[in-house]
């Protein structure tokens, strides 16, 4: 009990002092963070800190980064979980916050999928609302038996995994009932926790953070604010925010304005869960209305790595589905390459799913949209000469969420479309992680699956996400035209005083239809006699570029894979930051830079002017 109220007390002092960042950031520095090293470095320094009673604002700041994004993790969820881990006498890695109340559930439900074991879910009282026993084990594939229990003590040995569910106010304290693998507690306001029972149980541990990782969010910065300040006694005030209903209005007719859509817009804790309702409810539409047909989704291999692994891993889940790869970037042109995959999907009678950026990511090209439009259109044969069933194409605009593709008459607007975005880009400015979805007429019945999945993984937006939505994407179009006009004027820059340098951008014919990115890559001149030199030379001078800009212009210029924000420019190298997951042949190693509406854009010439100087 001592070490508890050591615990305690240190957390509160934590909670006093703590910098602003860490509940107000949604990307981390990546120059204090080391991937291989997420969340242990962090609780390494951490410990040494609570071991000298030090909860200086100071050596808080110093920490190094525990998650490169908050998504996935941040400072106060690590926190959150070291204290309750210590609170039960377990390792902190053994304890995983979610923001929402069902996907540790399924987390659990997925590894042992694969692995063919059997798992029993106990609960006292009720499971969650969106707890849907059937659609999980007819959609998701997943097996196990449900027992309701009056009591922990009635749970018995199992042969397989068992776990327990307990809705609760208090998130502090567990029973660790030798019976039981896996306790997931799950708050009304604030999300759940879940526990890792036993060291047969560690083997668990990844592959739980990796579903946090890719198809939902940790607990958020504030519940985990929240959720400390109640661990130490000192419950935080207010869990309700007011205008719920008001925000949520609000949010909803800008996302209408913006998109120009007439259907409803479905809003998310991240574009990644918005993602992962999207895959699922189509596999639904799928299982429901092309019974036994095999499920191809169609993805490009060097996309965004979450996008990618995402996919894959819910085709390594269910037997009918797959992922077929769509090269577009390069030499590779995506209307082509679609073109082809479609004709081969149809042969096979198979349902085509396609999930595309426009612009692509990092090098920020637009295909031919009326050609696109012909050859998703077309009409295709199956091997037996019926009509093959018609693509759904799902758009990945975060790079340009103005552009209305869905708007009834625009270019896609004869194909079914989806249309979503990443929030913590240009929607909130880097405020908050929520996505959101739109759909065009023609795809508008499929929103109702996509819902269902949404609400199924508890993956809705926040109230304090809708609430912060509600402020910034108001003014979203504004600031993607001012940080276009500093990203075109950067890069004209760029091409005058280097013209060796491979940009890649949008050209101006392509900026007058609208596609207004703030976002180029750079591809730096190079020398060297073989390949393999000439790649390690530009590699080597991209991270100087880089690094000069960090420490020339410190207020500003951030190594961050961020984008979309309200001020300063951010700079990172895809192949190491958001391709982590995609195969090595596919990565990107140039540099990304992203600018906002608000920087010293002379001062980030002239520093490029002096880089340029000393190669």
């Amino acid at each position: 009990m001592m070490n508890d109220n050591k615990v305690l007390n240190y957390i509160k002092e934590v909670l006093e002092n703590m910098p602003t960042d860490w509940l107000k950031l949604t990307t981390h520095r990546l120059d204090i963070y080391n991937e291989q090293l997420a969340k242990t470095q962090f609780l390494e320094q951490f410990e040494i800190l609570f071991k000298n009673n030090n909860a200086e604002t100071t050596a808080l700041s110093a920490l190094p980064t525990a998650f490169d994004y908050i998504r996935l993790g941040h400072p106060l969820s690590t926190v959150l979980e070291w204290a309750i881990a210590n609170l039960n006498n377990l390792k902190p890695e053994n304890v995983i916050s979610f923001s929402s109340r069902t996907v540790p559930v399924l987390a659990v439900l997925r590894k042992n999928l694969l692995d063919q074991k059997n798992t029993l879910i106990a609960y006292t009282g009720e499971l969650p609302d969106a707890f849907d026993a059937d659609i999980i084990k007819r959609v998701y594939g997943y097996q196990f038996d449900l027992k309701q229990v009056e009591k922990i003590e009635e749970i018995s040995e199992y042969n397989g995994t068992t776990i327990f569910v307990s809705q609760d106010e208090e998130i502090g304290n567990a029973d660790l009932n030798p019976n039981i693998d896996f306790f997931i507690k799950i708050h009304p306001h604030f999300g759940s926790i879940l526990l890792v029972n036993g060291e047969q149980n560690e083997r668990y541990i990844s592959e739980i953070q990796h579903v946090r990782r890719r198809e939902t969010i940790a607990m958020t910065p504030a519940n985990s604010f929240a959720a400390l300040h109640q661990l130490t006694g000192e419950p935080s005030t207010d869990h309700e925010l007011p205008d719920v209903e008001h925000n949520k209005a609000l949010v909803l007719d800008a996302i209408k304005k913006i998109t120009g859509s007439n259907t409803k817009a479905l809003v998310a804790s991240s574009g990644l869960s918005m993602q992962y309702a999207i895959m699922m409810g189509l596999v639904h539409n799928a299982l429901d209305n092309h019974k036994g047909k095999a499920i191809r989704f169609i993805v490009p291999p060097n996309c965004y790595g979450g996008t990618n692994d995402q996919a894959r891993r819910v085709a390594a889940c269910i037997e009918n589905v797959e992922v077929v790869d769509l090269p577009v970037d390069g030499e590779h042109d995506m209307v082509q390459s679609i073109d082809t995959v479609l004709n081969e999907i149809a042969s096979q009678d198979a349902v085509p799913y396609i999930i595309a950026e426009i612009p692509t990511n990092p090098r920020v090209e637009v295909p031919d949209l009326d050609k696109l439009r012909d050859v998703l259109i077309k009409e295709r044969k199956t091997a037996s000469g019926e009509i093959a069933i018609d693509p759904v194409f799902i758009l990945d605009q975060t790079f340009c969420p103005n552009v209305q593709f869905v708007k009834e008459g625009s270019m896609l607007s004869s194909i079914r479309t989806i249309s979503y975005v990443s929030g913590s880009k240009f929607p909130s400015g880097g405020k908050v992680t929520a996505g959101y979805c739109v759909a065009n007429t023609k795809a508008e019945t499929l929103l109702d699956k996509i819902e269902q999945h949404l609400i199924l993984c508890d993956n809705e937006a926040t109230d304090l996400q809708m609430e912060i939505l509600a402020v910034q994407l108001p003014s979203m179009n504004q600031r993607i035209a001012d940080a276009y006009k500093n990203t075109r004027e950067y890069v004209n820059f760029i091409k005058e005083v280097l013209p060796a340098a491979k940009i890649n951008f949008v050209s101006d014919e392509l900026a007058q239809q609208g596609f207004t990115p703030s976002v180029f890559s750079l591809d730096l001149p190079t020398k060297g006699n073989t390949p393999e030199e000439r790649e390690a030379y530009k590699r080597a001078l991209n991270l100087k570029l880089i690094n000069l800009m960090i420490e020339e212009i410190p207020q500003e210029s951030k190594y961050c894979v961020s984008y979309g924000q309200l001020k300063g420019c951010y700079w990172t190298i895809p192949a190491t930051s958001t391709q982590g997951t995609t195969k090595e042949d596919n990565k990107d190693y140039i540099a990304r830079v992203a600018l906002s509406p608000d920087m010293d854009l002379e001062l980030h010439k002239k520093v490029f002017l002096d880089f340029v100087e000393q190669i």
